[in-house]
Formats: C-alpha cells, sequence, structure tokens
C-alpha cells in the first residue's frame, strides 16, 4: 500500500513549561506521520516545497528519521518553511501564523513532478489549506494530477480544514473546496468549520452538501459529539467515547483522518475505522503539540 499526502509543513512553536518547544507539523504531514505509525510496513510520501536553508535541511531529515519518504520534497531557493504558534486555553488551540514565502506554496509549480510523486499511489491525501496556499494554477495542476492517479485506480481523500485568513474571499473559498470535493472519493469535513463557513444547520446537511458536489464518500466529525458517515451507500454514526482532560487540540482532526484511513484501507469495516480515527484522536489531544508520540503507546 502507498499513501501520499500532499501539503504544507510548517515550524511549530507548541507552549511547554512557560516557553515554547519547537516542532514541525502541517495538517496533512500530521496524517502522514501518524499514518506511517499506524502503518510501518505501508510506504508513506510527503509531497510539498521545502527551501534551500538550514531548517528546511532539518526537516527533511525529520521526516526521513520518520519513516516517510522524501523524494517529492521539492527544493525552491531562498525560501524556507513557514512558521506558526500555538496559544492555549482550557484546552483549545488557537494559532499565530508567518508563513508568507513559505515554499509549500510552490508545490504545485511542476505538473511532471506532480504526476511522478503521485504514480503508483493507493491513495492522495490533501486538504483545504493544500489548495488555499496554491495559486489558481497550481490548483489546476493538482486537479489534473488528482485525476489522472485516480483514473489510473487511486483513491482521494479531502479533509476540508477551512482556514479563512488563508482565502482572497468567502466565494472563492466555497467554490474551490466544493470543486475538490468533486474530485474526491472520501471527504473527511469538520462540522463547526462547515457550519460557520458555509451555514450548514446540522451535521447532515453537511454530508448531504459534499455527496451533492460529487464526492463518492463523506465523513462529517464533529468534535466529542457524534460523527455521521455515508460510504459505499450505507450510512453510519459514531460517538466518541469522553475524554476526562483536554490538553492540547491541534491535530485532533488530523489524527482521526489517519487513523479512519489505515483501518479503512486495510478492509476494516466502517464502524471499525470511524472507532479507531475517534479512539487516536482522543489519545492525541491529551498531550501537547500536533505530533504525540505518547497516543501511539
Amino acid at each position: 500500500m502507498r499513501m501520499v499526502f500532499v501539503g504544507e509543513a510548517m515550524v511549530e512553536l507548541a507552549p511547554e513549561g512557560g516557553l515554547y518547544r519547537r516542532g514541525f507539523a502541517g495538517d496533512t504531514f500530521n496524517m502522514a506521520w501518524y499514518a506511517q505509525k499506524l502503518a510501518p510496513d505501508w510506504q508513506t510520501d510527503f509531497v510539498s516545497a521545502i527551501g534551500d536553508d538550514a531548517i528546511s535541511a532539518e526537516f527533511s531529515g525529520f521526516v526521513a528519521a520518520a519513516g516517510i519518504g522524501t523524494a517529492h520534497l521539492r527544493v525552491i531557493p531562498e525560501r524556507s518553511l513557514g512558521l506558526y504558534m500555538i496559544s492555549l486555553q482550557n484546552g483549545e488551540r488557537s494559532f499565530s501564523y508567518w508563513r508568507s514565502q513559505s515554499a509549500a506554496r510552490r508545490l504545485a509549480e511542476d505538473a511532471a513532478a506532480l504526476d511522478s510523486a503521485f504514480a503508483a499511489a493507493d491513495l492522495v491525501v490533501f486538504s483545504g489549506i493544500t489548495l488555499a496556499i496554491l495559486d489558481g494554477q497550481g490548483r489546476d495542476r493538482l486537479a489534473q494530477a488528482l485525476q489522472a492517479v485516480r483514473a489510473a485506480g487511486a483513491r482521494i481523500a479531502f479533509d476540508p480544514n477551512i482556514r479563512r485568513r488563508l482565502w482572497a474571499n468567502d466565494a472563492e473559498m466555497r467554490a474551490c473546496l466544493t470543486r475538490f470535493a468533486g474530485l474526491s472519493d472520501l471527504v473527511l469535513a469538520s462540522f463547526d468549520d462547515e457550519a460557520a463557513h458555509f451555514g450548514d444547520g446540522d451535521r447532515q446537511a453537511t454530508l448531504a452538501r459534499y455527496l451533492g458536489a460529487g464526492a463518492a464518500a463523506v465523513v462529517v466529525k464533529d468534535g466529542a459529539a457524534q460523527m455521521l458517515a455515508q460510504i459505499g451507500g450505507q450510512s453510519y454514526a459514531h460517538s466518541p467515547d469522553p475524554v476526562q482532560s483536554v490538553t492540547d487540540s491541534t491535530a485532533a482532526g488530523d489524527s482521526f483522518n489517519a487513523g479512519f484511513l489505515t483501518a479503512w484501507l486495510a478492509g476494516q469495516p466502517v464502524e471499525a475505522a470511524l472507532a479507531a480515527g475517534a479512539a487516536l484522536a482522543g489519545r492525541v489531544i491529551q498531550y501537547r503539540g500536533a505530533l504525540a508520540q505518547q497516543a501511539l503507546a
């Protein structure tokens, strides 16, 4: 099994003991990191662009040390990684970003490189952040590459992961997310994002909207509340086990995606895959930072 994750990785500053601990994270990279831990015998690749500076080289080494393929990390001269800082209040996180010169904004400049990165993939995963950091031509090149690899038999998974500040305007954001949902075999949506930016009244409305856009299957996450899914024409619901203490909700959705996708690809029943994703997310949010090794013990 070959899983390919496409998007932006950043330098992460996470609060710890009154100081900040430096690490690396980013939504699709977090998914790749957890997926590789859960399925170490599968091939996991991260597709992005990095700079030619010391921190970018350190990141490339970090990716390789995690067992994730680095062959499709394009080096963009005079660029670097973006940076974000986590702020926490009662376990809920907010972010401050510095990413205007992020090399990842240019990850889709080369159509041939995208096709090469996706070749022989069983699963390609991207997000709304992947789309938001690209210009219009980059989005078109990504769409073409996704259509080609899907025609070759790969499955496409898309987490809209809406970050309004990355988009020029609401109309562009909604149109782009809807377009790429229609290119996907599976949409992994978060209800709070969808309600805030699409006006969905409930989880069923989110599910119906993405199915109507052309997605073959949809999962609607809703934090600690019941999640809904429609996959293979069947409807499912799952209520996560309660978590008594939330330390840091960073990467809750990303870790759910990794847990769900690896179980789903392994052929587990949908109910079991939903439970696997929810269980991993429930452990991850009990630790600080996006990549919680302790949650995998």
